[in-house]
This record gives structure tokens, sequence and C-alpha cells, in this order.
């Protein structure tokens, strides 16, 4: 009897198996994906949970200062070098060549004369020159590589580099800049390098990138790679471990996380100790280029990310919607929204938003196919096993297929394994009873799907 029920399940399953084939763009994407991957020793696959590939930032950036009218050339200015107080130059905002607005931080590199953003001179000394710059996107993104600052004066006496996860609300450092990390912020001078696993979300004060005006020491580094290092090995060869730790530890997620980034400039270069009132024109900021490569986050459920409406937007797979991918799609709530995950490595899980059972219709009642079905070891086939390892775990040597359903042994039954079959047998759990329960395949969570496929008739035996 059993037998015969069986092989009638096992057609059943044959048949809506060909016939799903043709409907799954309406399931979403259910496959992880592959990131190119660049190393010295060239570029290859590296198969992950779905996430779009890093890109240059600063293509969709937009920027503001504070104050507003901090930038020079209205009116008209005279400034000079570092090195030589009587070689000036003027900036006049109204002549082309001669502005020097804050678009010109991001523009194409490459281009001579270098163009460049300039501040103000600091003729209002002693009174500090604050300059805030704050980048947003109006989207979350995921820092990839180091953001690099590019600086046409000297480098600031000191700076601090913030980042906000709440698109501007509330600000937090990423790293302090000075002369005298000791002095100006009362932090003991570090560098990365210093830094290990344990210590790597440290906010540090470098005194690296803050020396006087140099011709070959413009730059100023926050090192992203340099931190993933410690997971991925110095020539980032063991990604696998590196994402193992993103996806277990979310304080490191964060930490790569941002919506906008600030930076505040709150000493020019002066080059010496003490400042020259009678030069002053010599000290403002001006910064030629900034970098920023990060990637649009998706929460692991989009290989894409466009503009629309002048914001970035993930394309979402996995029944999954909104901005970042943060929420599942209506009719497909029958499971709560999760990220993807990295884990296992190397291919990830997606975690895919399911299909609501009431959003497919009214499911065949499994009376009418198999009046005695719960003998096999369902306690409600009408219900979609949900699991995983953390807090709905399969219990009785069960496993977790897909986070779906738990894979039962055969004495056991139950969302998570938690009966034993023999309790269903009219009969109780004697020995034998026990061993005649007969763990069904996930052919039970696609007969809900049926209904709208056209097939509910089929299945009245």
């Amino acid at each position: 009897m059993y037998l015969s029920r069986f092989l009638s399940l096992h057609a059943l399953w044959v048949t809506v198996s060909s016939v799903i084939q043709h409907y799954t763009s309406a399931w979403g994407h259910y496959d992880v994906c592959k990131t190119q991957i660049y190393t010295d020793e060239g570029k290859f696959w590296d198969y992950t949970a779905c996430q779009p590939e890093a890109i240059d930032m600063m293509k969709y950036v937009k920027v503001s200062l504070d104050p507003p009218d901090i930038t020079c050339g209205n009116p008209p200015e005279t400034f000079c070098g570092m090195g030589n107080p009587y070689m000036c130059n003027e900036c006049d905002a109204a002549i082309d060549e001669l502005a020097h607005p804050p678009e010109l931080m991001f523009d194409a590199e490459g281009r001579y004369p270098s163009t460049y953003w300039q501040s103000t001179t600091w003729k209002g000394y002693p009174q500090p020159l604050l300059v805030n710059i704050t980048l947003y996107w109006n989207k979350t993104i995921e820092l990839t590589d180091n953001i690099v600052i590019t600086f046409e004066s000297g480098r600031p006496d000191l700076m601090i580099l913030e980042k906000s996860l709440d698109y501007g609300r509330t600000w937090q450092p990423y790293q302090y800049y000075a002369t005298d990390c000791l002095n100006a912020f009362n932090m003991e001078p570090k560098t990365v390098r210093d830094l290990s696993q344990q210590t790597v979300l440290e906010i540090i004060c470098t005194e690296e990138y803050s020396m006087g005006y140099m011709a070959n020491s413009k730059i100023l580094h926050f090192e992203i790679k340099d931190r993933f290092a410690f997971f991925a090995g110095p020539r980032l060869h063991n990604m696998a471990s590196l994402y193992g730790q993103l996806d277990t530890t979310k304080n490191l997620r964060d930490f790569f996380t941002v919506t906008d980034l600030r930076i505040r400039l709150l000493r020019p270069a002066t080059g010496e100790i003490y400042v020259d009132p009678q030069h002053l024109t010599r000290y403002f900021y001006a910064i030629s280029d900034i970098k920023v490569i990060g990637r649009c986050k998706c929460n692991l459920h989009a290989t894409g990310c466009r503009e629309e409406n002048k914001k970035l937007l993930c394309e979402c797979e996995h029944n999954t919607t909104g901005p970042d991918c943060g929420k599942c799609k209506k009719n497909y709530q029958g499971r709560p929204w999760s990220a993807g995950s990295y884990l296992p490595i190397p291919k990830g899980t997606a975690n895919i938003c399911m299909p609501s059972i009431s959003s497919i219709g009214t499911p065949p009642k499994f009376d009418r196919i198999w009046p005695n079905i719960s003998s096999l070891g369902v306690s409600n086939p009408n219900q979609a096993n949900v699991c995983d390892n953390e807090l709905q775990i399969c219990q009785n040597g069960g496993t977790c297929h897909n986070n779906v359903r738990c894979q039962c042994p055969a004495a056991y039954t139950g969302v998570l394994c938690e009966k034993r079959s023999c309790e269903m047998d009219p009969d109780g759990c004697s020995q034998s009873s026990a061993q005649g329960a007969i763990s069904l395949p996930c052919v039970i969570l696609l007969l809900p799907l049926i209904a709208p496929l056209g097939l509910s008739g089929f299945l009245i035996f």
C-alpha cells in the first residue's frame, strides 16, 4: 500500500518538475553568483553569494561644503606657494581657467594643467581655517579599496576622516591625521601596520600623511586593503577567509560600510611650527582628486546596481526589493527576510524570499489526494518547513535543507523533526510502527504552488 502511494507521488514529482521549468522567472533567481577577483597573478572568478562589482563610486557622488562660501575666487584673491611666498597666482570664480570649484576634486584626471578645488586662504588667522567636505551617495555602499585623497596644496596638519551609516544624521571617526597626534588629539600615533585581527576596528591617529608640502608627498590614504589583509593574507589570496569573517562578524562588515564620508580639514599645511602672519596667502587647502572604490550594498541579493532618477538602486534578485534589497517582495513573505550569506564558502547561500501560501491560491486538499498522509511522517503538509542553523535547528538528527525544510530521519517528523513518527500511528510507538515511517521528499513543499499552474485537476486521483 505504501509502495503504490510512493510510486504515485514519484510520478507526480516528475510531472511537476517538468512543468515548473517554465515558471522559474516568477520565483526569482536562486543561484549564487560569481565575482571577478584581480590579483598580482591575474584575474579569476570567485563564486560567492550575489554582489555587484566594485566600481569608482566618485562617478555617482554628490558633494557639499561647510561653510558653503569657503571656495576661493569670490571675490578674487591671491595665493602663493608654500616654499616661496613670492611665487603667487590668482583664484577667480568668474574665469574658468582661474576657478577652482568643488567638482574639480573628482573630475577626469590626466588633464594639464591639473584641476583642483581650492579654499580661501587663511586670511582670518588666528581664527582656525575649518572646512567640512561631505561626500554622499543616497545609497549604502561597501568599501573595497583604499580611500585616496590627493592634495594640490600641502597635506593638512590636522584632519579627521569621518563616516556615517545613516545618511548623515550621525557621524563617527574613521581615522585621525596630525603632525603631532598626542598634542592634537591626545592619541598615541599609530599606523595600520600596528594593528592586528583583534584590533582591526580600532580608530587610530596617524602622523604618516601629515608632513608639510613636498613634491612627492601629496597623497593621503585611509587603508582598506591593509585591513582586509589581516584575514585574507598580505596579497589578498585567501578571500574566503575574509568573506567568512564578514559574514559572521557584523561589526567588521559595518566598519567597511558607509552612506556618507566627511573630510574635516582643521588646519592647513604650514611646513613649520609657527604660522607666518606676514604671508597668510601661503596657507589654504587644495584637493585635486578623491578616489572611493566600492560596491552598492545589496545584502547579497543582487549582482547589479543601476542609476535611476539620479539615485543608485540595487537590481534585486531572490524575490527581494528596496534600495538595498532589504525586504521581501509582496506575496513572497512565506519566510522572514534574511540577507544572503557568504557561507558556505565558496558558493554562499542565497536565502531567497519564499512565496506566501496565501498569495498562490488555496492549496489542494490533501485528504482528497491521500486520506492517511499523516501516517507517512508529515505532521502538516500544507505548511512549508522553515529552518536554520541558529534559532530554528532541526532536531533528532535532522538536517536543514536549503533553509526551507528539515530532512528528518525515518523515525521522526514535524517542522523541526521534533516528533516521533510513531506518535501518529494508531498503534502508538511500537517498534514496528516506528520503522514504518517514510520521510517525503521536497515535493510536499511544491504542492501548494500547483494551483496557479493549472494542475489542480491532475491531483484528483
